[in-house]
């Protein structure tokens, strides 16, 4: 099931849980007001399998949530706008097919894969994950400086 949304940006798991924990310091400003532009367009996505990372890491006492888990994610849609996305069959096999270097965390490569199926931008910290971006081969926003990464540039007009 593919979700029909143009333009629309895609958290990475620790993007997620900054966003709705509100904790800004380790999101620009500008990464914040892309995505509470987003967020106001119903463009703010969130996968399946970053909601069980999150499951994971609480069950583990890894990270601590401010509510139960549920309870968090249903938050995160009612009061952050956020939407959740399925992972599908086409997504799960693009997942092990993703083309050049892609580091192995299979959690990264779903969401890598996502991204690319659906021609969304992967928003994310992750240093593994930008520099893949910046072969060209996802669009990414880098959610530390508030820019997009794996883009062509467009040449200033010569005079």
């Amino acid at each position: 099931m593919v979700i029909a949304v143009a333009d629309a940006l895609l958290l990475d798991t620790h993007v997620l849980l900054w966003y709705v924990e509100g904790v800004r310091g380790e999101l620009s400003v500008s990464c914040i007001a892309a995505l509470d532009e987003a967020r106001g367009m119903g463009r703010l996505l969130a996968s399946a399998v970053s909601v069980r990372e999150l499951a994971l890491l609480d069950s583990m006492g890894r990270i601590h949530l401010t509510r139960e888990c549920g309870a968090w994610i249903d938050q995160a849609n009612a009061r952050h706008g956020i939407r959740y996305v399925p992972l599908d069959a086409d997504v799960a096999v693009a997942s092990t097919r993703l083309p050049g270097a892609m580091h192995r965390d299979p959690i990264d490569q779903m969401l890598v894969a996502t991204a690319r199926q659906n021609g969304w931008r992967l928003v994310t910290r992750d240093r593994a994950i930008l520099d893949y971006a910046s072969h060209g081969y996802v669009k990414a926003l880098d959610a530390g400086r508030g820019r997009a990464v794996g883009e062509a540039r467009r040449r200033p007009k010569v005079r």
